[in-house]
């Protein structure tokens, strides 16, 4: 009896040190010599959303599949006056002829911004969505797209038009940012 459980307790032994060879190894090898990544094949474009909810909201839906397959160049040309249609139903803010948004931006103009959906980066300034001063300069991962996106199409030229409409009342992350990278804050 005591010497198979001394071959039990020598494999045990033998599988740990092995073990701990092959990641030794293991690490060596990834370190001096790393797998190239490979980028071969053939690659399609499904989905785009540099700004959350503008596609969802704006694209009518026998198009959705044709706006995030459209390169954003190619964006403003193709579904501007879309935009503008949708955003005139939608919205009682753009009423009436020459109405804005806090930007100072007509119907026309605004729907060209919004049809190409890029997500602009400050390299020099602030990076937010909107701070009051600083517009789609990027996006921290604080900012409340949703809401700024909402006054911006319901809040009219100094956001007090349709204030039911003009707010998501989700005022924060369920949980807090990380303060270090990867600065998201952790699964529940």
């Amino acid at each position: 009896m005591k010497s198979i459980q001394n071959i039990k307790i020598l494999t045990l032994t033998a599988a740990i040190a092995l073990s701990a060879l092959s990641c030794t190894n293991l690490g060596d090898d990834m370190t001096n010599n790393p797998t190239p990544i490979d980028f071969s094949g053939t690659y399609s474009q499904e989905d785009q959303m540099g700004r959350p909810a503008v596609n969802t909201v704006f694209t009518s839906g026998e198009n959705k599949d044709l706006f995030n397959v459209t390169i954003p160049s190619e964006q403003n040309a193709a579904f501007q006056s879309m935009f503008q249609t949708n955003l005139e139903a939608l919205s009682p803010a753009y009423s009436q002829p020459g109405d804005q948004n806090a930007l100072g931006l007509d119907a026309a103009a605004f729907t060209g911004v919004l049809a190409t959906d890029v997500l602009n980066v400050s390299l020099d300034g602030t990076t937010t969505f909107y701070d009051g001063t600083n517009v789609l300069t990027g996006r921290a991962l604080n900012d409340d797209v949703i809401t700024v996106e909402l006054l911006l199409i319901f809040g009219g030229e100094d956001f007090t038009e349709n204030p039911g409409l003009s707010d998501d009342h989700v005022d924060m992350n369920d949980k807090a940012f990380l303060t270090s990278f990867p600065y998201l804050a952790s699964p529940w």
